[in-house]
């Protein structure tokens, strides 16, 4: 049983040591076939350095690396005239905290290159100056130079939240990555990273630029797709399926609702291979990915632009050149999210002269990871995961009229966020988030939202075996409106309960759920009314 390589980015480490392998050396072959300048956008954790490392030991022909994968016989041909290779990382940088500094790594860093391949070459105080006597030289003693820039982007969006510093770094790269425009001695550059930001800016000189990040030939250049994980994990598959008592079909569905769903082209899905190379390790459906390292910005930028409902990026339209006409200056906030990894695209489709995307949440995963984030930056809360706990197991045991500790629970959170907190104009729509997040981040539960019946369209519809949870929201601004507001909503989930005894299918918007219609006849119907006080800020029934 071949061990996972859990945070290896080496490929050589990989291969040497026997670790499982996803063979993508097919695509690689499409780009080291010609010369060209190459740009690879991906969230973190994705595999993006890994396809770096690959490509390093292709063109320096390591033969024995790729025994028995796709690229063997083009590396075999390789290895007859090994080209040089500059791979240079930029988040093995090492800690800075200014320009100066970030200037004077990145010189120490081509140092290390001049060493590797005995090069006679003075350091010199200009880093763009000094990689480019580096390629000279190589190509004098070697051929044409291959370059791999990994994390192009890191000393820009580690300051995301600070844009007059990352702009500054933003200037050391430009001079610095305009030395590489049209070169004879350079057969190959690619470059990596995590945000398409910027590109424009640090890149303006590199006008033969490639960028593959959406294109339909790479869509699962990183990744693994459904293929992949059944083939190279069947050893995992099986043993986790007994651990958790699933067959395999069941276990494959888990994980697939979890960790699938990632789209860069409209096209084909991927898995998020950190996500299930820990499932695999643990045998636990966690939220992995979030727990490895949130972008901190995220929080601090939802909360500046007063977004307190992340519903309000479920299937939502943008234009296909939706992230690369923006600066970090001006980006939007689905730009922010899609980046990061937190949207991905549902659907590619042409509307008239134009190329639209809906964007939404690919899995579970991602959703609880976007709700815990709500919770704990935009509404700080403190011990939220109990709270979602015991607020689900208050639903789950709900008898017809028996709303009081779902009421307490819930307005135990409100008490909770501070009255800063608070959006100066809340709405019904504030309050059904809340409740909604705290179910996702606090509890891991995805429930329907917004379930559609020929009477209209329920806030929260949460299915069990024996019975069917209709909750609805209402908002009322003063106390004195709070009666009206519930008769209001006892009409429509009495509507709403109608429609769901008599029809055999329940249709909802929830992407991850809608494929999996749920049958409501013959089941108990259970409406709840919460009407949100905005006066004294807690909800009554």
């Amino acid at each position: 049983m071949q061990d996972l390589p859990i945070g290896i980015q080496n490929f050589e480490a990989i291969r040497k040591e026997d670790f499982v392998y996803v063979d993508k050396t097919k695509h690689l072959l499409n780009l080291v076939r010609k010369t060209g300048y190459y740009f690879l956008s991906r969230p973190r954790r994705f595999g993006k350095s890994l396809t770096i490392s690959t490509l390093e030991a292709m063109f320096k022909g390591r033969t024995e690396l790729f025994k028995g994968l796709y690229a063997e016989e083009w590396v075999k041909e390789q290895a007859k005239n090994p080209s040089p290779v500059i791979k240079i990382d930029m988040g093995a940088l090492g800690d800075y905290t200014n320009k100066k500094e970030l200037k004077s790594a990145l010189i120490d860093y081509l140092g290390d290159i001049i060493d590797d391949y005995n090069l006679n070459i003075q350091l010199i105080n200009n880093s763009g100056r000094l990689l480019s006597k580096i390629i000279k030289e190589l190509y004098k003693k070697f051929g044409k130079v291959v370059v791999l820039i990994d994390e192009y982007d890191k000393p820009m969006t580690d300051n995301i939240d600070n844009l007059k510093k990352a702009n500054e770094m933003r200037e050391i790269f430009r001079p610095f990555y305009s030395i590489l425009k049209d070169r004879d001695d350079v057969k190959l550059v690619m470059f990596t990273g995590v945000s398409k930001f910027s590109k424009a800016g640090v890149f303006s000189g590199l006008n033969n630029l490639s960028d593959i990040s959406m294109s339909e030939n790479y869509g699962d250049i990183v990744g693994y797709t459904q293929q992949e994980l059944e083939d190279n994990f069947v050893d995992w598959l099986e043993k986790n399926g007994q651990k958790m008592s699933l067959s395999r079909e069941e276990l494959l569905n888990k994980i697939k609702k979890h960790y699938d769903g990632f789209s860069f082209d409209g096209k084909v899905r991927v898995y998020n291979p950190f996500s299930v190379l820990n499932f695999f390790s643990e045998g636990r459906f966690r939220n992995y990915w979030y727990v490895s390292g949130l972008p901190s910005f995220l929080g601090k930028y939802f909360k500046k632009h007063g977004i307190t409902n992340p519903d309000k990026f479920r299937h939502i339209e943008v234009e296909s050149t939706f992230v690369d006409e923006h600066e970090i200056e001006s980006s939007t906030c689905e730009s922010f999210l899609y980046q990061a990894g937190y949207l991905t695209i549902e659907k590619w489709e042409t509307k008239g002269d134009k190329e639209i995307l809906t964007l939404d949440y690919p899995n579970l995963e991602v959703l609880g990871s976007i709700s815990s984030l709500y919770l704990k930056d935009i509404y700080h809360i403190e011990n939220y995961l109990p709270l979602g706990n015991a607020l689900w197991n208050a639903i789950k045991n709900l008898k017809d009229g028996d709303v009081e500790e779902i009421v307490s629970i819930f307005n135990s959170v409100l008490e909770k966020i501070p009255y800063n907190d608070f959006p100066q104009n809340q709405n019904e729509a504030y309050y059904r988030s809340l409740f909604v997040v705290l179910l996702r981040g606090g509890a891991g539960v995805s429930s329907f939202q917004e379930s559609y019946t020929k009477d209209g369209r329920s806030d929260l519809i949460i299915p069990f075996d024996d019975k069917i949870i209709i909750i609805e929201f209402k908002f009322a601004n003063t106390s004195k409106e709070v009666d009206k507001k519930k008769a209001e909503g006892q009409e429509q989930v009495k509507r709403y309960a109608e429609s769901y005894k008599n029809e055999l299918i329940v249709k909802n918007s929830d992407e991850f759920l809608k494929n999996q219609p749920h049958k409501g006849a013959g089941k108990k119907i259970i409406t709840v009314i919460l009407v949100a006080d905005n006066e004294k800020r807690q909800v009554v029934v």
